[in-house]
């Protein structure tokens, strides 16, 4: 065996942060010297969300022993964050980071591929649904479908929700202009008299400061402080103690790839992006959730009121989620089919978020 060989194999076994010592990268052989570059944007336009990204990048190269590169770009450096699939799609970009959620122009089931309103509410429940209940075939038959392969979810926390008054109850969202992501958390939000529209992350900020909107959800305290969202706010609106956001509970991200430029890899190197995005993941979930613990002493040093929804305030949204959860079920086969497998998780013994009295009358065109 060559010094060569033994080095190559060496640095495919330098998978670099917490959790990934168990894992071991596959030897793959390519011709000499021959790197294969992925143009790969993400939704993140800042903070330690963008930070933890393009740290995450760069190790793949070496990762590698030069065969895979990721070339990262942050958000709107190519292109728009609703563009991204598109930008996949025609080659402007070989992969994406994005949100999850904004798959839901294109795919009526993307809104059960990330949270929404009441449902699953912990980062390893959606790791249950998509790993071990069978979500990730599906959201790849999906995405499939429209020239793309869904690597894997990438986690990152709750969405809060940054408000120029104070929110202290859900009666409290009557009338006011609000940013959302769309799709079925507008509609809730919408069916509890805000004036909802939507809003890449990207043109949050600037939106609060003219007054075009007066609250807006978006990700994570870090992430928003750097955003700069304590200078054109004044409240942050929590869930109830221990239920950090009763509407978007936990935020998905996701590594998508072109199919063209996946299928070009061999399968060894497949799995080993595969890997990779597990990596990733964790890394970026811990990363923010630390920074989220200083962005609080930040935002309570600056003034920032934190103000919490109660219980009551959950069983009322509840009463307004669960029709709503039924009606983007049934816009086509494929999210009653996802919808169907949560429902039954949230339904039993394991979660009991769920029982039969709550979902009396609703049925599911399967």
């Amino acid at each position: 065996m060559t010094n060569k060989l033994i080095t190559r194999r060496s640095a495919f076994r330098t998978l670099a942060g917490a959790g990934a010592a168990t894992l071991a990268a596959p030897h793959i052989a390519t011709a000499a010297g021959e790197t294969t570059t992925w143009k790969i944007q993400t939704s993140w336009p800042g903070g330690i969300g963008l930070q933890t990204f393009k740290d995450w990048c760069a190790t793949i190269e070496e990762k590698t022993g030069g065969e895979l590169a990721f070339q990262a770009f942050g958000a709107n450096d190519v292109v728009g964050d609703f563009q991204l699939a598109d930008a996949v799609k025609n080659g402007v970009l070989d992969a994406i980071n994005p949100f999850t959620i904004y798959y839901q122009g294109i795919i009526p089931a993307a809104v059960f591929l990330s949270s929404y309103p009441l449902g699953l509410r912990q980062p390893h429940e959606y790791d249950t649904f998509y790993y071990g209940l069978g979500g990730i075939d599906i959201a790849r038959e999906l995405l499939g479908r429209q020239g793309l392969h869904f690597v894997g979810p990438v986690h990152h926390g709750p969405n809060i929700i940054h408000s120029k008054v104070p929110i202290r109850s859900v009666d409290d969202f009557a009338g006011r202009k609000m940013r959302l992501p769309g799709g079925m958390v507008a509609e809730v939000f919408s069916e509890l008299g805000a004036e909802t529209t939507v809003l890449p992350g990207s043109e949050i900020f600037p939106a609060l400061e003219k007054g075009t909107i007066d609250v807006a959800d978006f990700v994570g305290p870090a992430v928003n402080h750097a955003l700069g969202f304590s200078q054109v706010t004044d409240y942050i609106v929590m869930g109830p103690p221990g239920f950090m956001s009763v509407y978007q509970p936990v935020d998905i991200m996701d590594i998508t790839v072109g199919k063209a430029a996946w299928d070009k890899l061999s399968p060894q190197m497949q799995e080993f992006v595969e890997m990779e995005t597990h990596v990733y993941s964790d890394l970026h979930h811990a990363a923010i959730q630390a920074a989220d613990q200083e962005a609080w002493k930040k935002f309570e040093a600056e003034g920032t009121e934190i103000t919490r929804l109660t219980q009551d305030d959950v069983e009322l949204m509840t009463e307004v989620a669960v029709p709503i959860w039924f009606k983007y079920a049934n816009r086509d086969k494929d999210a009653a089919r996802v919808f169907k497998i949560q429902l039954d998780y949230m339904m039993s013994g394991s979660l009991g978020y769920v029982t039969p009295e709550m979902i009396e009358g609703q049925t599911l065109d399967l």
